[in-house]
């Protein structure tokens, strides 16, 4: 009797076969790409996607202290857009994360609106921007600039993105035309869950 011993997928090759999908690929054809590499059928990565349910950033409830939200410029393919995050002092995990065009006290608010539905109400830490006082006044959230210690986790943790977000988009940058860049944020979704996952393990 031949035994055959089954190898497990890297992590990467998981990762770099649900970015394709999210880029607009069917399971099929992002199987034949991913066989460059290691050979998995769609239906594998169908579980795959199933399995790590990217859009989550994180299922569990942890008690959250406050909130330390910035945001920076990164560029995709030849356009710039803003990355705004949301952190957790104590842990040190992604909260929450989204993308925009542009940077106002509108877009601020509907940010923390959202972290505010599903994560309830916590002082909010931000740097100088005068769009965060006033989003945090309409929300009824105290507000104050970031110590030391806060500055320094958001600024480690926005630096090692965009580190991350800048090499991967120069092997695989944006092409789309009038995109709307919904697989970006999908894919930094998808970051983030990665960078959850490393930070409890």
């Amino acid at each position: 009797m031949i035994c055959q011993t089954r190898n497990r997928t890297r992590l990467e090759d998981m990762i770099y076969a649900i970015h394709l999908y999210f880029d607009g690929l069917s399971l099929r054809k992002t199987s034949k790409a991913l066989s460059r590499f290691v050979k998995r059928s769609h239906t594998a990565i169908r579980d795959w996607i199933q399995k790590y349910q990217p859009q989550k950033i994180s299922s569990k409830k942890r008690m959250i202290s406050e909130y330390i939200i910035d945001e920076t410029l990164i560029k995709i393919g030849s356009d710039c857009i803003w990355l705004w995050v949301a952190m957790e002092p104590k842990n040190k995990q992604i909260l929450a994360l989204t993308i925009s065009m542009e940077r106002n006290m509108l877009i601020a608010e509907r940010f923390i609106s959202g972290l505010v539905r599903i994560r309830g109400k916590h002082p909010v830490s931000t740097d100088g921007g005068t769009w965060y006082p006033q989003a945090c006044r309409f929300l009824n959230l105290d507000h104050h600039i970031h110590s030391p210690y806060e500055k320094s986790i958001i600024e480690r943790t926005m630096q090692y993105i965009k580190d991350r977000t800048e090499g991967f988009d120069d092997y695989f940058p944006c092409r789309k035309k009038n995109c709307k860049l919904k697989h970006v944020k999908q894919w930094l979704d998808l970051f983030a869950y990665h960078y959850n996952r490393n930070i409890m393990s």
